[in-house]
């Protein structure tokens, strides 16, 4: 029965979406593949481009935790849905950066153990994992971006975007954007690093990744269908004015 679920849920991604462009190349052969009946943790080990093996969701074993059993064995836990198919799509572009996340998972549970309660350091990683984006843009999108200032992000620089690339990380978001509504928000990492290759986003990334740092949540949230270009709703009066959305800076 699942074989035949697989194809009708990949149906419904819409590859020629904006915020698939970066994903496009590698994910449309890799769809194609469990479309045609493969299971997504096959076709995930056959692109060959992760640092870790996938394995079906039934190996993780009961009671341990789905972090410290990719560090323990090097496998992922995979089933056969959308979720579970963008993070193999992420592990296959960013797998060190990936790698690293799962690093300091385990780290922080060997230190602090598996409780109902993450803790910074593990809510910081999760967040990036689920929701993160990467964003490179010129300082006066970022300053706006930082400021929550949405007018100046979206209206008063939107020729600006046209110099920016965001990168979605977050598989979650990945798949909330199957079904897009204005609500889906990303955690941007915050970086000033002009990245102009992927294999420099990549690394510069990894390098990022140090616990004390992360563990402050330095995210910046962006509302992504406010992205010029992602949403034609956002061309019309008024799309910014929801403040239930775009939310007002935070004062201390």
């Amino acid at each position: 029965m699942a074989s035949r679920t697989r194809p009708a849920v990949l149906s419904e991604v819409d590859w020629q979406a904006p915020w698939l462009v970066p994903w496009r190349e590698l994910g449309v052969p890799l769809a194609g593949a469990v479309a045609s009946g493969t299971p997504v943790h096959e076709v995930l080990n056959a692109a060959q481009g992760a640092p870790v093996r996938f394995v079906p969701q039934a190996e993780l074993p009961a009671g341990v935790a789905y972090e410290q059993f990719i560090f323990d064995t090097g496998s992922v836990p995979t089933r056969d849905n959308l979720h579970d198919f963008f993070n193999g799509l992420v592990w296959q572009r960013f797998g060190q950066a990936k790698q690293r996340l799962n690093q300091l998972q385990a780290g922080a549970m060997a230190v602090q153990g598996v409780g109902p309660v993450r803790g910074p350091l593990r809510d910081a990683c999760t967040l990036l994992d689920e929701s993160g984006a990467l964003l490179e843009a010129p300082p006066a999108l970022w300053q706006a971006l930082l400021a929550r200032d949405w007018q100046a992000l979206f209206v008063q620089h939107r020729a600006l975007w046209r110099s920016a690339r965001v990168t979605l990380f977050g598989h979650a978001a990945m798949e909330q954007l199957v079904k897009p509504r204005k609500g889906i928000t990303a955690h941007v990492l915050i970086t000033y690093d002009a990245m102009n290759s992927e294999v420099n986003q990549g690394a510069r990334l990894v390098q990022q990744l140090q616990a004390p740092w992360l563990a402050t949540k330095p995210f910046a949230p962006l509302p992504l269908l406010g992205i010029p270009g992602w949403w034609a709703s956002n061309e019309g009066p008024g799309f910014y004015d929801d403040a239930a959305v775009f939310r007002p800076p935070r004062h201390p």
